[in-house]
């Protein structure tokens, strides 16, 4: 099985471009959202290292916002929670997709979590500042103080280049997203 792990900005659009491979898809974001609204054992220990802040379940996102912007350490702390679960749930993932050809990571902290396999094939998406800014900006949950608290956590893009074996350029459209994707998968396979 190939694995490819898809980085890149915040709002560079990894999600898009991951499911554009047509292989199936660990989308983290979505794990980490199901696990907020399901996972009581989650929403106790989040309760327990900060019960000043997380209160309700299921979790409440503004809480955790709350919570993040209010202390430095508060990130790094829902993050060591919840990677956990994250990881336990992409093994499930992989076991189950153990038969296919290529499965897809799109874990927003696949590099600094150290989740990635050296065999990896990472890709690394490129946008452009200002069709970042304006697809953040379309986001319900848009906050400045916490997209710039995230990014401090990331590495730079500078280095997820550097450790990428491929880069596709994302300007929003299908024509340039499928067009580095053939040319991956046509390398690849």
């Amino acid at each position: 099985m190939i694995r490819i792990g898809i980085l890149g900005k915040i709002g560079a659009g990894k999600s898009y471009v991951a499911k554009n491979f047509g292989y199936p898809v660990f989308d983290a974001d979505y794990e980490v959202s199901k696990i907020y609204k399901k996972d009581k054992k989650i929403y106790k220990e989040l309760n327990r290292k900060l019960p000043k802040y997380i209160s309700k379940f299921p979790i409440d996102k503004n809480e955790l916002v709350g919570a993040i912007l209010s202390n430095n350490n508060n990130l790094n702390k829902i993050i060591n929670i919840v990677h956990q679960k994250i990881k336990k749930k992409m093994k499930l993932f992989l076991i189950k997709n153990k038969n296919k050809k290529i499965v897809i990571l799109d874990i927003p902290l696949l590099l600094e979590n150290k989740i990635n396999n050296k065999k990896d094939i990472l890709v690394f998406v490129e946008s452009s500042k200002s069709d970042i800014e304006k697809r953040l900006k379309k986001r319900l949950n848009y906050n400045v103080k916490l997209i710039n608290k995230f990014k401090k956590i990331q590495y730079s893009s500078i280095y997820k280049k550097r450790k990428s074996d491929f880069i596709i350029k994302n300007n929003f459209t299908k024509k340039s997203v499928k067009k580095g994707v053939n040319y991956i998968l046509n390398k690849i396979l």
